[in-house]
């Protein structure tokens, strides 16, 4: 029987053999499993919990935690005895938050804004643990805090973690939350609101929905006495918040009106960045 030439190409393609699976090395495969473990549980495990998340029995689990710390991949907490993201790790996130378009175009504005004012700004994107710095432009007033790339800010105590508080998605605001959390059994009111707590804060909903009639926060003495901060979002084309923008400086320094200069130029900043991200060069 004479074949036609589709039914000859479908033929060759059955009888070919399948792709190959690729070789890997599966000690490194599994020593992935930890760091994904620890990256779905956003926060600190200790040997236990963390092998039971990957699979292996926690003699396993200690080898390849040893070898992971040695490269900075996961770092121990001397004191509990908890394991968390190392500093390569960190390297690794930050280069590829410093690959997404909304950090690139914003760091370039955030570093005008801070000459242009004089005082910090920082850029700050939503973490595991919560909103973090990516990068602190430094301004020429002096600042006594230690803040700097990899600080994470308090939801409820900071002006940026109101900012996403208010903006961001909810459901990432809760995890970021519940990272937050050092006493469960006595919550703070944005752990309340966000983890769907009974005893919802009404008074927090109400600042909340402030924060997003003015577009801006500030911070006033707090968390740091002597510190004074205005933070406001950045949106993309689907008005979906992307990073944080938080102007830093001396509570006898910064003017933090809402209506001040430093608030309509940090405002101008924000709309510029979201300006870029909706309509890409």
């Amino acid at each position: 029987m004479i074949k036609t030439p589709a039914e000859g190409i479908a033929n060759e393609v059955a009888e070919a053999p399948a792709e190959k699976k690729q070789r890997g090395i599966q000690s490194v495969e599994v020593g992935g499993r930890l760091l994904d473990a620890l990256a779905r549980h956003r926060g600190p495990l200790g040997l236990s919990e963390l092998a039971a998340a990957a699979q292996l029995s926690s003699a396993q689990a200690h080898t390849y935690l040893v070898s992971l710390t040695r490269l900075g991949l996961v770092k121990r907490d001397v004191l509990t005895g908890n394991y968390e993201p190392g500093p390569l790790s960190l390297r690794l996130g930050l280069m590829h938050i410093e690959q997404q378009p909304a950090y690139r175009i914003a760091v370039p504005h955030a570093a005008a804004l801070a000459e242009a004012i004089g005082f910090s700004v920082a850029v700050c994107v939503a973490g595991a643990q919560g909103p973090t710095i990516v990068r602190y432009e430094r301004g020429g007033f002096p600042l006594h805090v230690n803040l700097h790339v990899g600080t994470v800010m308090s939801l409820e105590m900071t002006s940026t973690g109101r900012v996403f508080c208010a903006f961001f998605a909810p459901e990432q605001v809760a995890a970021m939350a519940r990272s937050q959390m050092t006493n469960r059994s006595r919550l703070s009111a944005s752990d309340r609101q966000l983890t769907g707590e009974s005893a919802i804060n009404q008074q927090w909903r109400a600042r909340l929905d402030e924060i997003r009639e003015r577009g801006i926060e500030r911070g006033i003495d707090v968390p740091s006495p002597g510190i004074s901060s205005l933070s406001v979002p950045v949106f993309d084309a689907e008005h979906r918040m992307q990073l944080a923008l938080t102007v830093i400086g001396s509570s006898g320094s910064i003017d933090v009106a809402w209506d001040g200069p430093v608030a309509r130029q940090l405002l101008e900043t924000a709309r510029r960045v979201t300006n870029a991200l909706a309509n890409p060069a």
